[in-house]
């Protein structure tokens, strides 16, 4: 009987995964992804009441938030403070150059063996459209990809006696500008700028005078440069999150004429048809065509 109870413990102990053993990982719901192992100092400070900002608001070392199944690939452990936080990789965000990725592991399903990547399917245009206007009025959140934000960091970081509004800053409910699209298409476009620079394909805008731009633009386009990105909703209005740092709410979510758009943008930038592959351009955009209403 010993014998038997031993040969079961020993089973149990071989097929126990452990952060410290498994090499990959699956979000178990919504993760914020920073790029620093410091996750206490980020969220809930010394009183467990703060979340660290700069001064327009926004958590700066906030990469995105990854959905639930998002698959990664443990690289290494760290314990700062409490917690035990990994630095990782995903395919679902290849971000910057030399930018190393963590994530709470309490956020995280350790595997031993990698699991199949987080299901894909894009929405019809009909609802991608609708998701866009149901996002408007949302606060602009750098990182932001989920309206509602990720609950669970109250419940791991903050003490009780939060306010609503309270809750949704500190729960990083928000967008910012792939953000808004990401969260519309579920996930299925890429998270950045710099990806969406080059997504779907060109639609040919160069020389071209802003009454020419406003007519070849159809829903769905995307009016992108790397560091910021809007979607065209129909042909007279246009969406995206954008940072107003020092106004009320610090910007967000918001619609706007098309036309009156395209001459704001127009001041500073111009229309070329394919994004140069060396080096950031500061006075440039791009219109790319990825699914056809």
């Amino acid at each position: 009987m010993i014998k038997y109870v031993l040969l079961i413990l020993l089973w149990a102990c071989c097929c126990l995964v452990t952060v410290d053993a498994a090499t990959y990982g699956a979000a178990r719901s919504a993760a914020p992804i920073l790029n620093t192992a410091a996750y206490s100092t980020i969220f809930g400070g010394s009183d467990g009441k703060t979340l660290k900002t700069d001064r327009c608001g926004q958590v700066r070392e906030l990469e995105f938030l990854a959905l639930p199944g998002t698959v990664f690939t443990i690289l290494d452990v760290w314990n700062h403070g409490s917690a035990t936080v990994l630095q990782v990789v995903t395919d679902d965000y290849p971000g910057p150059a030399g930018v190393k990725l963590y994530v709470d592991s309490r956020f995280i399903e350790p595997r031993e063996e990698k699991p199949p990547q987080r299901g894909r399917t894009l929405p019809s245009p009909p609802e991608i459209i609708a998701a866009l206007k149901n996002s408007v009025g949302s606060p602009y959140v750098w990182g932001g990809n989920l309206q509602a934000g990720v609950p669970e960091l109250v419940g791991l970081f903050y003490g009780s006696g939060i306010s609503a509004a309270g809750r949704n800053r500190l729960t990083l409910a928000g967008l910012d500008c792939s953000g808004l699209l990401y969260q519309a298409t579920g996930g299925w476009t890429p998270r950045n700028t710099s990806q969406l620079i080059s997504f779907g394909r060109a639609v040919p805008m160069a020389g071209k005078p802003l009454d020419e731009i406003a007519g070849l633009l159809k829903p769905l386009d995307l009016i992108t440069w790397n560091g910021h990105v809007l979607v065209v909703l129909d042909r007279e209005t246009i969406i995206e999150s954008r940072l107003e740092c020092g106004k009320p709410g610090n910007g967000g979510v918001m619609v706007t004429p098309l036309r009156q758009r395209l001459r704001e943008i127009l001041r500073t930038r111009r229309p070329v048809d394919i994004w140069p592959t060396a080096g950031k351009e500061r006075d440039i955009f791009v219109v790319r065509r990825w699914i056809t209403p």
